[in-house]
């Protein structure tokens, strides 16, 4: 936006342009955290639970900041900081997407939305993987997928930007729409549906027509890829749009899945990837971003380079052989067995292998939520867990249907002690649970045995 005036930033935010920055043009990038504040940054002012952002203007100003974004009462209290544009609006977080979806506008590219129960951000790093070599394509960061971090990974996308892959997250009905609504998607990816946040929706199927929200937003040139044997989103369906399908019996499918490559039909062209990695549900879901791609224009060929976002899954190599899969950063029920199934593939690599469990409780499930639990405990006895740590008290219920050697603990605190002092030299170690579990306390303390290395980011 450094070419864009002012007025144009005031216009486009909604807002009032209060005073002007004393050079002309606009800012280089937007910030919400007045910590980065620095010259060219556009600090907005959120008004939070325990904070107002707005307070912290004149701060950023002070650091050299283009200008500020925030309510009108914060905008004149920083009149007496240092000069700098200053803009109000009543609603800072509109204005701040407003803003966003003015910029997508002025960019010439193609937008790919991506939500599911489970898999998203696996699918959005397989997308990134996919299209780089074809295009100049950004994709969403780490956890900016909610209505504030979306609207500022694309402000952050460059001027050149062809494809901009979005992650959207949801807690509850009408913010899929919301984040769609901000991004104006060409591409709308369904990867899942799966008993997620069933505490706030209370149904599969009210998790369905929020996730179909995507579907909804998109005009009719659009492209919906979806699970071909989903009927939770057959009511969903428009026939206004060019609608993909991934699976068995979708127009994206699996062929083949060999050590290194895979091969894999897209709507009748048969292409060969190779993959460096093992775990079948990253394999499968190359399907659903392979349809993305290829409606966007591009075969996906080569070496799929995948790097994984943290917490997703990544395999550490750490000291003594050990290694961990680090998938900290959230769980549910379906992506809890593919994690299993892929701690199960991993440790199957390597005879003697003692395969690890540390689980956390999975949040937000509902009146179910213990016996979903109750099943994980079986599940990991099926996949050959030989040792298992549950972490919170609903996880304490996998014990009670778990059969190999079993330790609960309260909390991630106690779960970091006591998990280095259970893992032996060779162990492969699963770390899964609710992101407000705090599971990356068990990661940090294992990996303070010196990792000996990083295996390509995704498990070898």
């Amino acid at each position: 936006m450094r070419t864009w005036t002012p007025e144009q930033i005031a216009r486009a935010a909604g807002a009032r342009l209060v005073a002007p920055p004393p050079a002309g043009g606009g800012p280089e990038r937007v910030i919400i955290d007045s910590r980065q504040a620095g010259p060219g940054s556009l600090f907005v002012g959120l008004p939070g639970e325990h904070v107002d952002g707005g307070r912290f203007a004149p701060h950023a100003l002070a650091a050299g900041a283009w200008g500020v974004l925030t309510t009108p009462e914060h905008a004149e209290a920083a009149r007496c900081a240092v000069p700098g544009a200053l803009l109000a609006a009543d609603d800072p977080l509109r204005a701040l997407q407003r803003l966003a979806t003015a910029w997508r506008r002025s960019l010439d590219v193609q937008v790919i939305g991506v939500t599911g129960s489970t898999g998203k951000t696996s699918t959005k790093d397989l997308l990134l993987a996919l299209l780089s070599p074809h295009l100049r394509t950004v994709a969403s960061r780490a956890n900016f997928n909610t209505e504030i971090g979306l609207p500022l990974e694309i402000l952050a996308a460059p001027p050149d930007t062809e494809v901009l892959v979005l992650e959207m997250a949801m807690r509850g009905a009408g913010q899929i729409a919301e984040l769609a609504t901000v991004a104006e998607p060409d591409v709308g990816v369904i990867v899942s549906i799966g008993p997620v946040h069933l505490e706030l929706l209370g149904t599969i199927e009210a998790i369905a027509a929020a996730k179909a929200e995507l579907i909804a937003a998109l005009k009719p040139s659009g492209t919906a890829v979806m699970p071909a044997a989903e009927p939770l989103l057959e009511p969903h369906r428009r026939g206004d749009l060019r609608t993909i399908t991934f699976g068995d019996a979708g127009d994206v499918r699996l062929v083949r899945s060999d050590q290194n490559e895979v091969e894999i039909d897209l709507d009748g062209r048969p292409i060969v990837l190779e993959v460096p990695f093992h775990q079948a549900h990253l394999r499968r879901n190359l399907l659903p971003a392979c349809g993305a791609a290829y409606a966007v224009g591009v075969v996906p060929s080569g070496r799929v380079a995948l790097e994984l976002t943290a917490g997703r899954g990544q395999h550490m190599a750490l000291a003594g052989g050990v290694t961990l899969i680090d998938g900290c950063y959230n769980a549910n029920p379906m992506s809890t067995r593919a994690a299993l199934e892929d701690l199960a593939e991993t440790a199957a690599r390597t005879p003697g292998t003692r395969p690890v469990a540390v689980l956390g409780d999975m949040l937000e499930l509902g009146p179910r939520g213990r016996d979903f639990h109750l099943e994980l405990g079986e599940e990991a006895a099926r996949s050959g867990v030989e040792l298992l740590v549950t972490v919170g008290p609903l996880a304490a219920a996998m014990a009670d249907r778990f059969d190999g050697e079993v330790h609960s603990v309260p909390d991630a605190a106690a779960a970091a002690e006591l998990v280095p002092e259970l893992v032996r030299p060779g162990d492969v170690v699963l770390v899964k649970g609710s992101f407000a579990v705090g599971l990356e306390a068990v990661c940090r303390a294992l990996s303070e045995r010196e990792p000996t290395g990083v295996s390509n980011g995704v498990g070898a």
